[in-house]
């Protein structure tokens, strides 16, 4: 095998296997998040699988290109079913708990990815008898982690971005395909055997239930069965509910949008004001409401045009930032009347550096002197849990006593609506008691 061929095929193996690695993470958060403890492990279990295959390469000793042959036809088989929208939704739906689905998506199909793939490299370089041991598996290494380089940076930030997230499985399983291709030719039942899983995976990857995917997201419209509404219909956003619109006259909305905008235009009575929305989601806060000024922030550059064409149906009112929400707080010198926080990864999943009380510091930072927080969070109806509490305490650790209303109480999940403002300061407290009791004191003060 020419040395050209060999490095052709190591730098696909590099290209695809951390190009799947992202594609599996992308999956994983519309059912379980992106947070540390779920980035973490799929990282760990992918690095062992390919340790796993680096060792099991090192122990084949014959028949070099027709085994890394085999192998790069089953990684495109597990690449273009297994990481198909239609198999993971399918996966996280039937198997139950979560724990469960998710050991099973690693282990089932990004483990025996990674250890096919990473028998590559040990396999090849017996071929390379032109070098020296060392030059060969170094330059063997360098092909293969370019590639690595490559395929992260071109997948996240070029397909996914432009083309979505199936065309990034697409362009990884046709790359295996080809490398298949070019180490058994001449075999008419190898090119039959990788002519159909390139129509399974292009058959897989077309059936799609969501509108759009994005780098950042799943999103799918639909109708929802409510009384007395006129073509009601949901946005969804990584499969949990983010917007509800109709077309009757006014609109209906989602409680939790009519809760809001009845805090800011009828208990505040803001007209002419400046509100900065932290999270887009369907855009209904500000939809047919002239009276004041808004300006949304979110990382996914193609919510918008989503949300127009497939939700409202019309033009989105307000200016739109494209921009990690915790990024512009801490570095924009706009000052905002109200600061809108709705952020949500996945189901009930604030992005963990979105809960910090460094970021609920950053967003008082922009608030005008005598401005409003609204933050919509999804927590259980009796905020009993330890991660209600917490939150809630890390709020009103920066903002002080902050008003909480539960929209759903007797829910085991609940939208949970605080009103803070940036005139409070957190003070300490005390408890009244029989043996010392200050309560008429206070209420004087």
């Amino acid at each position: 095998m020419s040395p050209r061929l060999i490095y052709a095929i190591v730098f696909i193996e590099g290209f695809c296997s951390l190009g799947a690695e992202v594609i599996a993470l992308r999956r994983l958060l519309p059912h379980i998040g992106s947070s540390i403890i779920v980035t973490a492990p799929t990282i760990g279990f992918f690095l062992l699988a390919l340790a796993l295959g680096y060792a099991a390469g090192a122990r084949v000793t014959g028949n070099y290109s027709a085994i890394v042959g085999r192998n790069f036809l089953i990684a495109a088989l597990l690449a273009g079913l297994g990481l198909a929208s239609i198999s993971v939704d399918g996966l996280f739906a039937h198997l139950q708990p979560v724990l469960v689905a998710y050991l099973f998506f690693i282990g089932g199909i990004l483990c025996p990815l990674a250890w096919l793939l990473g028998q590559t490299v040990p396999i090849l370089t017996n071929l390379m008898q032109h070098a020296r041991t060392g030059e060969a598996s170094g330059t063997a290494l360098y092909w293969s982690t370019l590639g690595s380089f490559l395929g992260s940076l071109s997948l996240s930030l070029l397909v996914m971005q432009w083309l979505g997230v199936s065309a990034a499985i697409l362009a990884c399983t046709l790359c295996l395909l080809i490398g298949a291709g070019l180490l058994e030719r001449g075999n008419p039942k190898f090119a039959l055997a990788t002519a159909l899983t390139a129509a399974l995976a292009i058959g897989f990857n077309m059936q799609q239930a969501v509108t759009a995917d994005t780098a950042y997201a799943d999103y799918t419209i639909s109708p929802v069965d409510l009384p007395k509404q006129q073509n009601p219909r949901a946005f969804w956003v990584n499969q949990s509910a983010a917007s509800l619109i109709d077309d009757s006259e006014p609109p209906n909305y989602t409680r939790y949008i009519r809760h809001l905008r009845q805090i800011l235009l009828d208990d505040l009575g803001f007209r002419d004001k400046r509100i900065l929305v932290l999270g887009a989601g369907g855009f209904t806060l500000s939809h047919r409401e002239p009276l004041n000024h808004y300006t949304y922030v979110d990382i996914d550059p193609a919510i918008r045009e989503i949300a127009e064409k497939h939700f409202l149906h019309e033009a989105a009112r307000g200016e739109f930032i494209v921009d990690d929400a915790r990024r512009f707080i801490a570095t924009t010198d706009q000052r905002f009347d109200a600061v809108v926080v709705d952020v949500f990864s996945s189901h009930t999943s604030i992005p963990s550096h979105l809960v910090t009380q460094e970021f609920w510091r950053a967003t008082r930072r922009v608030m005008a002197p005598d401005g409003v927080l609204l933050a919509n969070l999804i927590l259980d109806g009796k905020l009993e849990t330890p991660y209600a509490r917490n939150l809630l305490a890390t709020i009103e650790h920066v903002f002080g006593r902050c008003a909480v209303d539960v929209l759903h109480k007797a829910k085991t999940l609940a939208n949970v609506e605080l009103t803070c403002f940036a005139s409070s300061q957190p003070i300490a407290t005390g408890i009244y008691a029989d043996e010392k009791n200050r309560a008429d004191l206070d209420r004087l003060r």
